[in-house]
């Protein structure tokens, strides 16, 4: 399986915390850039007050994007810099 397939479907359903351990949500999609297959934005569910709270952009059906610039490291969860998003 091509490595960006394993990526993408490792990352759907994580839960994303801040490093300081603040929840934001659950991984529900991902956004690429369609031109080069870059990973852009983790696009989030269930998102939690602090994440409401937090300066992110949205998409046009409202949901929150993370972009993936600001994640630090995967593994049971999406661990995020909140300092890179905003």
């Amino acid at each position: 399986m091509p490595e960006d397939k394993r990526l993408s479907k490792d990352l759907v359903g994580k839960t994303i915390v801040s490093k300081s351990g603040k929840k934001f949500g659950i991984v529900n999609d991902l956004v690429f850039e369609t031109r080069t297959g870059e990973l852009i934005y983790l696009i989030l569910s269930q998102q939690t007050p602090h994440a409401e709270t937090m300066d992110l952009e949205k998409n046009k059906t409202g949901d929150l994007l993370v972009p993936f610039s600001s994640v630090m490291s995967m593994g049971d969860f999406v661990i995020i810099s909140e300092e890179d998003i905003v």
